[in-house]
């Protein structure tokens, strides 16, 4: 298993908390591995009427589950820029988080939230880039 980076969470400007890099990424590396808790078609429900709505991942190959992702997963902020991208595991319960580009040491690590770091489909909030 590859090493994992330290992380730190602080507060943006325009987006709340964010994950900065604490040390500098090079490009393909593992940022951080998580594990999730599977939340099942029929709850998902229920969760979108909570706090963590905007919090979980989609799940499965359907995407009809969902995830909430442990570490600090949940609060990579979205961008269509991003300089991270994630890879979803089903069979093993995870989600990798990889540079997609070199990190600079204090930079914010972004992800598309549409799974595709190419990916301008829109998102339910408005993005700041």
């Amino acid at each position: 298993m590859q090493q994992q980076v330290p992380l730190e969470i602080r507060h943006t400007s325009h987006k709340g908390r964010g994950v900065f890099a604490t040390t500098d990424i090079a490009a393909g590396q593992l940022i951080e591995s998580v594990e999730v808790i599977v939340v099942p078609a029929g709850q998902i429900e229920t969760l979108e009427a909570t706090s963590l709505c905007d919090y979980y991942y989609k799940w499965g190959e359907d995407s009809a589950s969902g995830a909430l992702a442990l570490g600090c997963a949940s609060l990579y902020n979205h961008s269509y820029r991003p300089n991270a991208r994630y890879v979803k595991h089903f069979d093993r319960g995870i989600i990798e988080f990889f540079a997609l580009r070199d990190i600079a040491r204090g930079e914010e690590i972004t992800i598309n939230y549409n799974g595709d770091p190419d990916s301008r489909k829109g998102v339910w909030f408005m993005p700041h880039d």
